[in-house]
């Protein structure tokens, strides 16, 4: 039985390394299996180089048609698992068809490689950048060896961000004017406001903030829309009066965000909200909702 394993065995081990590998950030990364690693991290426009170490094991030889890298930017949809959609994918090739009897250094180069779309772990979908190395070979399964990296690409402030202003009404119940001092936030960013209750008739007997993301896959009749409450932030609790103002100051920093995604390669969106929840004596809830945008800033070292 040991024979039989044995023989699926690989005859030689792939080690892929980049060339700044220990100087440059790690981040984690989660893995199908759940577990999660550290990884390197990089962002749109950056040379990827490294090199690929092929190591035939004691007393084999490798034969083969040809050894390659590849650098792909891939979609997973999870409703089509297995189907990977390519918006990037670049080749080198390593060597030409021959034998490897013994340790073999391939060094490789991607050169300001286009990488617009950022690293992503969602409900339905997985967006993911890795470097792929086959070894092509006659009548038996190619070798391969995959080494994932993450991207994250940055974004100055807004040159314009305005706050937004809205008005929750129950004709002759209830009166409230919300405002947040602007509609962009950065990942570390606070929301700032106020709550203004201008006629207050019912009995009120609490009021949340809740940070909602909403992330929708596929397209048509195909599409996925899965709602995600990442935050609540209890604003009040026992019953306001007319003219009573709440203020409001909500770190973002304690919570997973992500940039806000819109329509990437028309696969899928991810999109953030404030929901203000109010409710009364008799647990009814009264919503409003409201659209922000997030975004990356560049961290100060």
């Amino acid at each position: 039985m040991n024979y039989l394993v044995g023989a699926f065995k690989p005859p030689c081990n792939i080690f892929i390394s980049f060339a700044d590998g220990r100087s440059r950030k790690q981040v984690p990364l989660k893995k199908e299996n759940g577990k999660t690693v550290m990884v390197a991290l990089f962002q749109s426009q950056e040379n990827i180089v490294g090199e690929v170490v092929i190591e035939p094991i004691h007393g084999k030889k490798v034969e083969h048609n040809g050894i390659k890298i590849e650098l792909l930017g891939q979609i997973e949809l999870y409703f089509d698992r297995g189907n990977f959609y390519d918006f990037t994918s670049l080749v080198r090739e390593l060597d030409v068809p021959g034998e490897l009897y013994e340790r073999k250094t391939y060094p490789f180069e991607f050169s300001t490689v286009e990488m617009p779309y950022e690293s992503y772990n969602g409900v339905n979908v997985r967006l993911r950048y890795i470097l792929k190395v086959t070894i092509s070979r006659n009548y038996v399964s190619n070798i391969v060896e995959y080494q994932d990296f993450v991207v994250r690409n940055y974004t100055p402030p807004p040159s314009i961000n305005n706050s937004i202003k809205m008005e929750v009404g129950i004709e002759d119940c209830l009166h409230i004017e919300f405002e947040y001092s602007k509609s962009k936030y950065h990942l570390k960013d606070v929301i700032v406001g106020k709550i203004y209750f201008l006629l207050v008739r019912i009995k009120l007997k609490n009021m949340e903030l809740e940070i909602r993301r909403r992330e929708s896959t596929g397209s048509g009749p195909n599409t996925y829309v899965e709602t995600e409450t990442l935050a609540k932030f209890e604003l009040m609790d026992g019953a306001p009066v007319r003219g009573e103002s709440i203020p409001i100051r909500l770190f973002l920093s304690p919570y997973e965000l992500t940039p806000t995604y819109r329509n990437i390669n028309n696969k899928f969106s991810v999109k953030y909200y404030l929901n203000l929840v109010l409710v009364d004596e008799e647990d009814r809830r009264y919503f409003k909702q409201q659209e922000i945008t997030v975004y990356r800033l560049l961290e100060s070292s």
